[in-house]
């Protein structure tokens, strides 16, 4: 089975566990804190503003609580998102607002934003949809010019930029995720950025019990001459990574550009084989300026056949998906008049795309792709006329 998400770990991180594990120090410490500095210097960003953390939805749901949202208030969102992030507005007490998103990027333009901006909106969430910024400068630029604070959801774009500009520091705050299906991988992990430098302090300790200076707790250091005393004005939770996956991060990070390189390799030899597929659209061009991380690379089709195009795939042990099943179809999170999520919902298919694909592989989906759409489409016209004879 070609699967459609898959990590790339090797003998270095493997030798980079066993140092951590060799220490006897695999709670959050020095390996932890290089990580966070190297993660930050990757994005160009300060290094006390970011913060490892156990997951990126662990972030999501951190920056809700410092914008501050509450009951009556409102935050803007693509529908076209992961479950996560319709999952923090909620807790925080608030409403996720749906926008709608361009049904062939698959991302929300500041025109679709703005339009859904309302007096109760506190805040806005956008992710890059896999890997492709979009508009996030324009985006950025509304929610300025609106004084709401800007969340970015980076988990799918960890390499993406805008003008040389990383995705993720665009917004107050932003969360990248490590989980074992993204690009780099810490098993699970995340990190979070916050912008304001209060703010970041306030994440800090947020993020480990409420604590003002954790670092009696998460290292063997003496920092005062009674350190097991508590500091806490505010309860917190416990959400901080460790020096054992930090340890695999660091490794994954310095092999995070040879990890693209080969996603846009295999991106771009899917676009030479299936240009020619009649029925099938692939993803757009990215525009002047934008670079991708790569991590989803998906075709459209007629919805008639879409689903039975997966099916047919799966047969031949080719694994596809829909990433991400819309928000405002889920009755908890709300309803919305989406028309461009629900094309694209409709439309959109997942081909597998990993480093680990080799050009073989991706001769055999392309391959089993043209069969499968030629045979649904085959079978749809030879129906049609069948019918029109009777």
């Amino acid at each position: 089975m070609l699967n459609v998400f898959q990590p790339a770990l090797g003998e270095e991180e493997l030798a980079a566990v066993a140092e951590a594990f060799a220490s006897n120090w695999v709670g959050y410490g020095s390996r932890a804190a290089r990580f966070e500095a190297e993660f930050a210097d990757h994005v160009g960003v300060p290094g006390e503003n970011m913060i490892f953390i156990n997951s990126a939805t662990s972030g999501l749901f951190l920056a809700m609580e410092l914008v501050g949202l509450g009951p009556g208030d409102e935050v803007v969102l693509p529908s076209q998102a992961f479950v996560a992030n319709a999952n923090a507005v909620l807790a925080a007490g608030a409403r996720p607002v749906f926008c709608d998103v361009d049904p062939h990027t698959l991302n929300p333009s500041a025109a679709d934003v703005e339009r859904v901006l309302g007096p109760r909106t506190k805040a806005v969430m956008v992710l890059h949809y896999g890997g492709y910024p979009g508009e996030i400068a324009e985006i950025a630029e509304v929610c300025r010019r609106r004084g709401v604070p800007l969340v970015e959801d980076a988990a799918c774009a960890p390499a993406s930029a805008v003008a040389g500009r990383s995705c993720g520091s665009f917004g107050d705050l932003a969360v990248w995720s490590f989980d074992s299906r993204k690009i780099i991988t810490t098993g699970d992990g995340g990190m979070l950025y916050v912008r304001d430098p209060a703010l970041a302090r306030r994440a800090n300790r947020l993020a480990y019990h409420g604590l003002e200076d954790r670092s009696s707790f998460t290292t063997a250091a003496r920092v005062s001459s009674r350190w097991w005393d508590l500091h806490v004005d505010e309860p917190g939770r416990r959400l901080i990574g460790n020096d054992m996956t930090a340890a695999i991060g660091s490794v994954q990070l310095r092999r995070l550009p040879g990890f693209v390189r080969r996603r846009r390799e295999i991106a771009e030899r899917y676009d030479e084989l299936l240009h020619d597929v009649d029925g099938v659209r692939l993803p757009p061009p990215l525009p002047a300026g934008h670079i991708s991380s790569y991590y989803f690379y998906w075709v459209q089709m007629a919805a008639a056949i879409r689903d039975e195009v997966a099916e047919d795939l799966l047969k031949a042990d080719v694994y596809t998906t829909f990433r991400y099943a819309p928000l405002h179809h889920v009755p908890l999170f709300g309803s919305a008049d989406l028309p461009g999520t629900e094309e694209a919902s409709r439309t959109t298919l997942l081909l597998p795309l990993h480093q680990g694909l080799s050009d073989d592989d991706v001769r055999l989906v392309t391959g089993r792709l043209r069969e499968a759409v030629e045979s649904r489409l085959a079978a749809r016209r030879a129906g049609a006329t069948g019918g029109s004879r009777g």
